[in-house]
């Protein structure tokens, strides 16, 4: 079977050409004259212009199931599109002669007779082979992308890896060779001329460092003891630290943040003021003191009343408003156990350690001036500062007391007040950027009187609250030291010896109080105490605790009072062990002294004393009660001399 398509093609060359053909037709017009084209190029490009809708074919071949009808819808679009580039071709050459006219015309009329090879679809093969190479090299090109995308991958991964590799090797490298501890003799060297500071910062960086990563920067041949020492004399010879300060820093922090600590140590805090809120406000104050060309912000959400102070181009502490009162020179860590004690109006509340007065114009500041405080101060000096404060900021329900924060119990009463604030003297340890002579001033000793005298304090301050209160029945304990000894331990104790318990501080930031610190065990609730830090809270060191008077009844006795205070003989032993003797050496002298009072009462026969006698007595038990302290030296003396001729006797036997 032969189809022929020349009717077809000679019937479309013959109508006139359609819009679609007169696109072309301009375009070849626009263009140059060229010379009439081979048979051969047009053949070139008449497959060329077929190929597109044979794309068109290959989909309808694929729907269709009779070869023969799909061949003559090709043979048709075929012809359709041969047509109009033929159109084309016949507007673009129509300055050719007539005579290549009938050339062309014979020339399809020779390629018009197809044979039966044509149904075999010798055509339709190679066009669908080329379609199918087409679409293999399009899955090609995708599969080799993502061929190519993945080995991208596996070598920036295996390139990550062998960096890792290559560091690691590098820092044991680096720490084999760039450093390593010193000898005895170069520290010999070293101590016979001045330190050499940049040498010291050097060995301090890489011990830090290969502390942090001990197993895999151990220096050769030296122990972590070894890196530990050493680093404790650098940091001690560098920053100028005594041997037992270091020391206790380091039991609190590990290498790396003791060095972020020590770093805070060496600047200054942010100034801060604290805003008088019975003069004024905030925000008044704050545009008061823009307007003098102070630089300063909010101080943090936790405070309502504080502003730190970045630069003023006139004195903080001389302004007009700080003179009339508007504002206090005030640390933010002085804020906060104000805060936690949280004093309501009308209440009795005492400050123990009142000077220079910011915490006592606080609290005012919170009671509305209304309630009364009793503001202690021990140090006469200081009483100048505190009472100049108090007037200046507007105070006017503060009594000034000058007493002996140990005795303040007999003088105000005990069960007296809702609430006590103590800010204890302490070692100062988290004031360092304040005064740096506690780097070198402080020792154990210091440390345990310390100790000793907040002990008694807290037991003072808790006997004056009232647990029956309804408003109150709460003590607030702080200190500006970092000390466990002087903080969880001071409480621990008072937990002990009182019927109190731990609160939560109200305060929401803050690092929680230890529970346990090296072989001390302290009460689960000291949890909820709070320890505050220069290089974490941009503060001063502070430790805050709120404690919670739960009955008036006292747990001890004030001889076991004494001796849980930390009270140690030379040998070591407490007041403890020696307490029952010594009430029995006390005995007789009691029993003497009574029979002289004995002597001195008028008995009547019916059994009846004197009044005047009972009058003349009670003074010299009241003297007696006094004189417990020489009593208690008479005491301390018979054990050394007892203990002193126990010495002797076991010398004598050996």
């Amino acid at each position: 079977m032969v189809l022929t398509r020349s009717k077809k093609r000679v019937t479309k060359s013959q109508t006139p050409p359609s819009k679609k053909a007169e696109k072309p037709q301009a375009m070849a017009l626009k263009r140059k004259p060229e010379k009439p084209q081979s048979p051969a190029l047009k053949k070139g490009a008449a497959k060329s212009q077929n190929k597109p809708p044979m794309k068109k074919q290959k989909k309808e071949v694929v729907e269709e199931e009779d070869p023969l009808e799909n061949d003559e819808e090709v043979s048709d679009v075929e012809s359709e599109e041969l047509g109009e580039s033929d159109g084309g071709e016949d507007g673009s050459n129509g300055f050719f002669s007539d005579e290549n006219k009938e050339e062309n015309d014979e020339e399809d009329e020779g390629e018009e007779l197809l044979g039966d090879d044509f149904l075999e679809g010798s055509g339709d093969e190679e066009e669908h082979s080329d379609d199918s190479e087409e679409g293999s090299d399009s899955d090609s090109d995708e599969g080799d992308i993502e061929k190519e995308s993945r080995l991208i991958d596996e070598e920036e991964a295996k390139e990550e890896a062998d960096a890792e590799a290559e560091l690691l090797d590098f820092n044991k490298e680096a720490g084999d060779d760039a450093f390593r501890l010193p000898t005895e003799e170069e520290l010999e060297e070293e101590a016979r001329g001045p330190p050499d500071l940049p040498l010291l910062q050097s060995r301090i960086k890489e011990i830090v460092r290969a502390l942090s990563n001990f197993s895999v920067l151990r220096p050769n041949g030296a122990s972590r003891k070894d890196c530990v020492e050493q680093l404790k004399s650098d940091i001690a010879s560098y920053y100028g630290y005594n041997s037992f300060l270091i020391g206790a820093l380091f039991e609190l922090f590990p290498p790396v943040e003791l060095m972020e600590l020590i770093e805070a140590f060496e600047k200054q805090r942010p100034t801060s003021i604290r805003t008088n809120t019975l003069k004024t406000r905030r925000r008044d104050l704050a545009d008061v003191l823009l307007n003098r060309g102070v630089n300063l912000d909010p101080l943090s959400k936790w405070s309502k009343v504080g502003l730190v102070v970045y630069d003023s181009q006139v004195p903080i502490g001389a302004t007009p408003e700080y003179l009339a009162g508007f504002y206090m020179l005030q640390g933010a860590s002085s804020f906060l156990p104000v805060m936690a004690l949280a004093p309501r109006e009308n209440e009795r509340i005492v400050d123990v350690a009142a000077a220079p007065g910011g915490k006592t114009t606080y609290l005012a500041a919170l009671m509305k001036n209304t309630g009364l405080i009793f503001a202690n101060e021990m140090k006469v000096p200081r009483l100048k500062s505190l009472t100049a404060n108090l007037h200046r900021m507007g105070v006017t329900n503060t009594i000034v007391c000058n007493y002996d924060g140990r005795e303040l119990p007999k003088v105000i009463g005990e069960k007296s007040v809702d609430r006590v604030l103590l800010d204890a003297p302490c070692s100062g340890t988290g004031v360092i950027s304040k005064d740096e002579s506690v780097k070198v001033s402080k020792s154990l000793e210091e440390i345990k009187q310390f100790a000793h005298l907040q002990k008694q304090l807290l037991l003072a301050a808790i006997d004056m609250v009232d647990a029956t209160s309804k408003t109150g029945g709460y003590i607030v304990y702080s200190t500006c030291s970092l000390m466990v000894a002087e903080n969880e331990a001071v409480i621990d104790y008072a937990l002990k010896k009182r019927s109190v318990q731990l609160v939560k501080t109200g305060l929401d930031f803050g690092q929680d109080g230890f529970t346990k610190f090296r072989e001390n065990r302290f009460h689960p609730s000291l949890k909820m105490t709070k320890r505050f830090y220069p290089h974490v809270h941009n503060m001063d060191g502070f430790f805050v605790a709120k404690l919670k008077k739960m009955s008036n009844m006292k747990q001890g006795t004030e001889d076991d009072e004494e001796e849980a205070l930390g009270i140690v003989d030379e040998d070591g032993e407490t007041m403890e062990g020696m307490e029952k003797p010594s009430v029995a050496k006390k005995q007789p002298k009691e029993t003497k002294e009574s029979k002289k009072i004995l002597s001195k009462f008028k008995v009547d026969k019916s059994g009846k004393k004197d009044k005047k006698s009972k009058l003349k007595i009670e003074p010299k038990i009241k003297k007696k009660r006094k004189n417990k302290t020489t009593v208690r030296m008479e005491i301390s003396q018979a054990r050394e001399e007892k203990r002193r001729a126990m010495r002797g006797k076991s010398k004598e036997k050996q």
